[in-house]
């Protein structure tokens, strides 16, 4: 495998880092222009870069083991190059002038559990172009360059949340935001809480094109509803005029919007707990995006001991779950959820808290998937 000293025959230019995200409530709001609160992860994703000097971009993967080479005026093959690229590119067409360059990657975040290590990529990335070549880049706008890089490169139609909870967000609190306006604010974590975050084992292979299909839905739904987006629907009850299953995707988004807004303005961890349970509840029925393994790790997190509710976490049909427990029972309680979810063959990991290597992959064989 190569190493960053062997890539660039020597030390980087910048380095920069971004965080994943875990989603604590609002899951498939950011496209309808709703509400979100996420918060960072522990994890990150960092990116290192120097002008290459011959006309070449040359994009170096250590997680993947795999690498990219492509003339100046060429383009990168779809996978985690196209990602680069298309940060680059747009801070190009933006006025900036950015040379052929060398980036190396290097990931603590799990693909492919939901923690949104392509944002992570994207935001590195800017953050490094941002010291290399000095451009004046906020970090809303170099979300927004990030959320535009995954779309028109990556070509994944994604909503603005992991970008900006990439940007913006930190581990210690929740980054509120809206959608439609980008306002945002970190708000606290309910008093004497934390986090759970735990990989079901089963990768999101359904997530892209079942994401791709509810997001049509929705616009469907706030078509003949006769608004711009759900985003301005709420009251639950107006739906129900809507034929199927167009009533229950809405539902879940005007629900899980009201969700947000009332968790935003300050509840218990017990109560906060219980908006995450009717949050999967939600997502399950109405929004049809869980599957049996990840409602098994939910149900395991709610009967360990000190957790106050749980839930999947990001678009579904695979990847991780998070859940809301007592401050400095995190360790004690994803350990006896994971034992439960684990005992029938399944291989789901503790993501946060951050494992050491011998815990993670010890006597319960959580090796990744």
């Amino acid at each position: 495998m190569t190493s960053s000293e062997s890539f660039f025959g020597g030390a980087p230019d910048v380095v920069a880092s971004a965080p994943g995200r875990v989603n604590l409530l609002g899951e498939h709001t950011d496209y309808n222009d709703g509400f979100m609160l996420p918060v960072a992860t522990p994890q990150r994703t960092t990116v290192a870069m120097s002008p290459s000097g011959d006309g070449h971009f040359y994009f170096q993967s250590s997680t993947l083991d795999s690498s990219v080479d492509f003339p100046e005026n060429g383009s990168a093959p779809q996978g985690f190059g196209s990602y680069i690229e298309g940060c680059i590119r747009l801070v190009q067409a933006g006025g900036q002038k950015v040379p052929a360059l060398r980036v190396f990657v290097s990931t603590e975040l799990p693909v492919g559990s939901g923690l949104s290590s392509s944002a992570a990529l994207e935001v590195a990335t800017l953050r490094a172009l941002r010291e290399l070549i000095g451009a004046e880049l906020n970090d809303v706008r170099l979300a927004r360059l990030a959320q535009r890089a995954e779309i028109e490169y990556a070509r994944v139609n994604c909503g603005i949340m992991d970008q900006m909870a990439s940007s913006l967000a930190d581990s210690g609190h929740m980054l509120f935001i809206d959608a439609r306006s980008l306002e945002h604010r970190l708000v606290p974590l309910p008093p004497d809480a934390g986090i759970i975050v735990i990989d079901s084992g089963v990768p999101r292979k359904l997530a892209g094109s079942k994401y791709n299909e509810r997001r049509a839905e929705c616009e469907e739904a706030a078509r003949k509803l006769g608004v711009k987006s759900l985003r301005d629907v709420e009251d639950p009850a107006a739906v129900e005029q809507l034929p199927e299953p167009l009533r229950r995707r809405a539902r879940h988004v005007v629900r899980e919007n009201l969700r947000v807004l009332e968790a935003v303005r300050g509840v218990s961890a017990e109560r906060f707990g219980q908006l995450m349970n009717d949050s999967h509840q939600s997502l399950a029925d109405d929004y049809e995006v869980s599957i049996p393994e990840l409602d098994a790790l939910v149900e395991a997190l709610r009967a360990a001991p000190g957790v106050y509710g749980a839930r999947l976490t990001g678009a579904g049909f695979g990847g991780a779950t998070v859940a809301l427990c007592r401050a400095g029972e995190e360790q004690q309680a994803a350990q006896a959820a994971l034992t439960r979810y684990n005992k029938n063959g399944r291989h789901g990991r503790i993501l946060i808290p951050v494992q050491d290597e011998k815990t993670s992959q010890g006597k319960e064989n959580n090796e990744p998937v």
